[in-house]
């Protein structure tokens, strides 16, 4: 159910086996347990989560994530999104996050809409910096994560300038919601990774 991709003194990263979107579970020491997007709701997973560490959080980086968010909320985790993704979510979400919204000392989101309309991705500041990007960017050629054109994105235009945001972040691994196992690349070296395929299709 649950595949190690990152251990650090502050986190541990794991890959949760799922249909649709690629579901990460983050065990961080300061916000505890927090699932990115949600799986079928199963409670042989739930029990598989929280001996890793007490689920607290569900943070969709968009509404393409989400899958019974009802009874993962009634499982005892709070749910987060964007305010402007929060309309389209099939379910409730508790904390609508704002532009700049901390979630811990640590733990910081990035409005990136364009893939939809409230598209936001979290970033885990303090070294090795992680970013999960949900649908913002996807699996390239190289197997990095990189900008590719959707037929149902909400603003192609927006997509560009969330990327070029990106130009200033440092981070250590990156992951998206079409995470494949074996053939996405994650780090140490993401953002420059990702640096060069943006600078390859964008030109900055």
């Amino acid at each position: 159910m649950l595949t190690p991709l990152v251990e650090t003194r502050q986190r541990s990263i794991f890959h949760v086996r799922a249909q649709g979107a690629a579901v990460f579970y983050l065990a961080d020491a300061e916000a505890g347990g927090v699932l990115i997007n949600s799986p079928a709701f199963d409670p042989h997973l739930l029990r598989a989560l929280t001996d890793v560490a007490p689920l607290r959080y569900v943070f969709y980086p968009s509404f393409l994530g989400a899958r019974d968010v009802d009874l993962w909320r009634a499982a005892g985790a709070q749910t987060l999104a964007s305010r402007e993704e929060s309309a389209a979510m099939p379910g409730t979400v508790d904390i609508a996050l704002e532009r700049e919204h901390r979630f811990t000392r640590t733990i910081s989101f990035f409005p990136m809409s364009g893939r939809t309309r409230g598209s936001c991705a979290l970033f885990c500041r303090n070294k090795p910096g992680v970013l999960f990007l949900g649908p913002v960017l996807s699996l390239g050629a190289r197997g990095w994560p990189t900008l590719l054109p959707h037929t149902d994105d909400y603003s192609w235009e927006n997509r560009l300038l969330g990327a070029l945001g990106l130009r200033d972040v440092r981070f250590d691994y990156a992951f998206t919601d079409d995470f494949e196992l074996g053939a996405s690349k994650i780090g140490p070296g993401a953002d420059k990774e990702i640096q060069w395929e943006l600078q390859n299709i964008l030109g900055f």
